[in-house]
């Protein structure tokens, strides 16, 4: 069967291949961020929008007028360094739980049968084929004081009153680590399905115990999947903000939340704005240091 070599029939075939992405990256994302960017040097007003203008011509000569009192701000209020660090505190540590769930039961989808395979990621999937925000809204039902789980355990005569679960941080968890265990099993699965069995043979047949051969063997050669489920746990949730306000309770202050306050309660949109930014800059870290990371293996 031939080959269709796009470089031939179009000028250019590779560069129009690569630049789809790249234009849709320039559009959804650097465009929205600029005017993010912009706004949180702006200054805010009782206008529409409620932002002052960046840039003024007056007299024949443009005037640009940047403010950093946003920033200034930012650092000097307790609530929005203590919601900053709420939001990786909780990221970092749903992103372990969901580790340490999704770890084994993507390994036992990796190790079972072929024909079971496929099955057994349908169950991982089906409560995400449901709305995000019903599932949400039945875990209120579960941890609620007159909740199934409360009722459940006051039956079975393990608690005599009802335990606060809901309106903690402790229900956050709980709906972060169920609603983004997918992101790591997937990722997981995707790694551990590939890896070679005769390796682990080898270990066997030179004497290895089987948690000295997964610990010398496969957790090394998964520690690819290990990262990319990590990124796709941990970056979104450090923004969730469905989650800590439907479950938490007022000491569940995290980034996402306070910025909707920001946006929608005081409508100061370039404070909002330099919250925005300053997230995405945490957020770039941990990526930046995942591409190199990467760069790495692949010139080892």
């Amino acid at each position: 069967m031939n080959k269709v070599d796009l470089s031939r029939m179009l000028p250019g075939g590779k560069r129009w291949i690569i630049g789809g992405p790249y234009l849709w990256l320039l559009i959804f994302f650097l465009l929205p961020f600029i005017f993010v960017l912009k706004i949180s040097f702006a200054e805010a007003e009782l206008a529409i929008p409620p932002y002052s203008s960046m840039f003024d011509w007056t007299e024949e000569a443009l005037n640009i007028k940047v403010s950093f009192a946003n920033y200034i701000w930012l650092t000097g209020d307790e609530l929005y360094v203590v919601a900053y660090w709420n939001s990786i505190k909780m990221a970092f540590f749903s992103t372990l739980f969901c580790l340490l769930l999704g770890y084994p039961m993507a390994y036992a989808i990796a190790k079972a049968p072929p024909h079971l395979q496929t099955t057994w990621l349908l169950l991982v999937l089906l409560p995400s084929w449901t709305s995000f925000l019903i599932r949400v809204y039945a875990w209120m039902g579960l941890l609620k004081n007159n909740g199934i789980i409360n009722g459940v355990l006051m039956w079975a005569g393990i608690t005599d009153e009802p335990i606060q679960m809901l309106n903690t941080n402790f229900a956050v968890y709980v709906g972060i680590v169920y609603s983004y265990l997918p992101f790591m099993v997937l990722p997981l699965y995707a790694n551990l399905v590939k890896h070679d069995a005769t390796l682990i043979e080898a270990a066997y047949d030179l004497g290895a115990r089987k948690w000295g051969s997964f610990f010398k063997i496969t957790l090394p050669l998964s520690k690819n999947g290990i990262i990319a489920g990590s990124m796709l746990v941990f970056i979104p949730v450090v923004g969730e903000y469905v989650i800590p306000e439907l479950l938490g309770g007022t000491e569940s202050i995290m980034i996402g939340k306070v910025l909707w306050q920001e946006f929608f309660n005081n409508r100061d949109w370039p404070v909002a704005s330099a919250l925005a930014t300053i997230m995405i800059g945490i957020l770039i870290i941990p990526i930046a240091l995942f591409h190199r990371y990467q760069n790495k293996e692949s010139q080892s």
